[in-house]
């Protein structure tokens, strides 16, 4: 096992926690402003990281997975993590698709908003000549927006298929039949050399966007 490649994946481990939390705080913030309040009454509508968390989707597979990972193991590659689902009533919201449809898509768009306060902070500190924390805060902003492009795959149950199931008008009952499978697909579409191209240049294409934006020099 490399002791350095252990470090870096329990940093970035520490990493996730803060972006799982702001992810799942915003699907149940929306929810509850678009009617439903169900995840508000299970105290969902919070910045407490424990809140969010699966003991087996946010702490045992993941560590798992930077042990294997720190062994040089190909096993690493084949286990995925996530945060406690956010409950949402379907029934309660106002505008049943559209409403679905936007607290789908919160997680996602609360990753880029992260991304882009944590790469103006950086332009921040740079300005001032502070670089102490340039390294984690970059770290962060990529892991987040990489979450992001992630969570927008078109597989039940990740956001994106939602939007998907909503645009192209399935019923529920269709969509949540798929579900039962969409773990398996999740894991099967990560193998694809062709969905990690587009996640990894998605990710670092936007922020180079958000860095142009930010005036950061050009390297």
């Amino acid at each position: 096992m490399d002791p350095k490649h252990l470090l870096d994946g329990l940093v970035t481990y520490v990493c996730f926690l803060p972006i799982l939390t702001f992810h799942e705080f915003a699907h149940a913030w929306v929810a509850w402003k678009c009617g439903d309040d169900t995840a508000r009454l299970q105290g969902r509508v919070s910045l407490n990281p424990a809140v969010h968390m699966d003991l087996v989707g946010t702490v045992i597979l993941p560590l798992v997975a930077v042990f294997l990972a720190a062994s040089d193991s190909r096993l690493a590659g084949f286990i995925i993590g996530w945060g406690k689902p956010v409950p949402v009533d379907l029934g309660n919201l106002r505008h049943r698709r559209r409403d679905d449809t936007l607290v789908a898509l919160a997680g996602p768009m609360m990753n880029v908003l992260l991304a882009l306060a944590l790469l103006a902070v950086l332009r921040a500190a740079n300005l001032f000549q502070v670089e102490a924390m340039d390294e984690v805060l970059l770290r962060v902003a990529m892991l987040s927006l990489f979450l992001c492009f992630f969570n927008l795959l078109p597989i039940p149950p990740l956001d994106g298929s939602h939007a998907l199931k909503n645009l192209i008008g399935m019923r529920d009952e269709t969509y949540f039949r798929y579900s039962q499978f969409g773990f398996f697909l999740v894991i099967l579409a990560i193998q694809i050399p062709l969905v990690n191209q587009f996640m990894v240049a998605a990710t670092f294409g936007t922020l180079q966007v958000m860095a142009a934006i930010l005036g950061f020099p050009r390297a």
